[in-house]
Order: structure tokens, then C-alpha cells, then sequence
């Protein structure tokens, strides 16, 4: 994990070795780093910090699958943490309810993966460049689910 400063972002800071579930265990670090850094940060800052952290992430998905040449590795959990985060920022301030609800939806989104993520799984396999996007991008759809049915439960309740 610290062969490489890729290889510590990728890992989720070792968030991602856990033997069991690792995508689980890195989106609840996520979480954890989320609440932290937003009692330092404000919104618009925290805006800058998930544009950093997915660029970061995919050099760092990119180099790490490369390295241990795994096209997606289980354990590279920093496409879960962009996401996330994407998703806090765009959901909160909800209350703990609902960043609960918020983590249920997007791990059953990212684990399931279906229709468009299990697409966006699909499409953009690889190594490279390419094979870094795509360990965001599905991430990214999930996280897009996710705010959708927020949005449209909000809608309509």
C-alpha cells in the first residue's frame, strides 16, 4: 500500500483490505472523512475537494490496476470515496436518516450494478487511462442513481 503514493489513495488509505466487502468498508471511510471534512470546509470548498478527489482517483485507480494488473481490483476503493462524496455534498445537509439512506441506496447501486451501471461496469473495462475511468465511471453512475431516486423520493413525498 505505500509502494506508491497511488497505491495509499487507491486503497482508500487502507480502507480497501478489508478481507470482506471492501467497497462497503471504503465508503463508510468515505463517510467518515465526509463529516470531518465538512467541519472544516465549507460547501463550495468541499465542491473543489470532489473534483480533486476524482481526478486524484483516477490517476490512482489507473497507476494501482496497472501495478498489480487487475483490470478493476476489489480492494481499490477510491472510486467509491469520489462518489460518495459527490453525493454528500450534493445531499446534505440531510440528517443522519438520511445519509443513511443515502449509503444503502449507493452500495446497493455499486454492488447490484443495474441497467446503467452494470453498462457503465461493461463499457469501459481496461487498463491505462481508460481502465482507471472506468473504475470511476461506474462509481460516478451509481452515485448518479442514487441522487436520482433521492430526488424523486423527495418529489413526491
Amino acid at each position: 500500500m505505500v509502494s506508491h503514493p497511488a497505491h495509499l489513495v487507491a486503497l482508500g488509505f487502507g480502507s480497501g483490505l478489508s478481507p470482506w466487502a471492501p467497497g462497503t468498508f471504503g465508503t463508510v471511510w468515505a463517510w467518515l472523512a465526509w463529516l470531518v471534512l465538512s467541519t472544516w470546509l465549507p460547501a463550495a470548498w468541499l465542491g473543489w475537494v470532489v473534483v480533486a478527489a476524482m481526478l486524484v482517483g483516477w490517476w490512482a485507480c489507473s497507476v494501482t490496476a496497472e501495478h498489480l494488473r487487475i483490470a478493476d481490483p476489489s480492494h481499490v476503493v477510491w472510486d467509491e470515496v469520489a462518489a460518495f462524496w459527490l453525493i454528500l455534498w450534493l445531499v446534505m445537509p440531510a440528517g443522519w436518516l438520511g445519509q443513511l439512506v443515502a449509503f444503502g441506496l449507493f452500495r446497493f447501486f455499486d454492488a447490484v450494478k443495474p441497467g446503467p451501471v452494470g453498462w457503465a461496469d461493461r463499457t469501459f473495462k481496461g487498463m491505462g487511462w481508460r481502465g482507471g475511468f472506468g473504475i470511476m465511471f461506474d462509481d460516478l453512475v451509481a452515485a448518479f442513481c442514487t441522487l436520482l431516486v433521492i430526488a424523486l423520493w423527495r418529489r413526491l413525498w
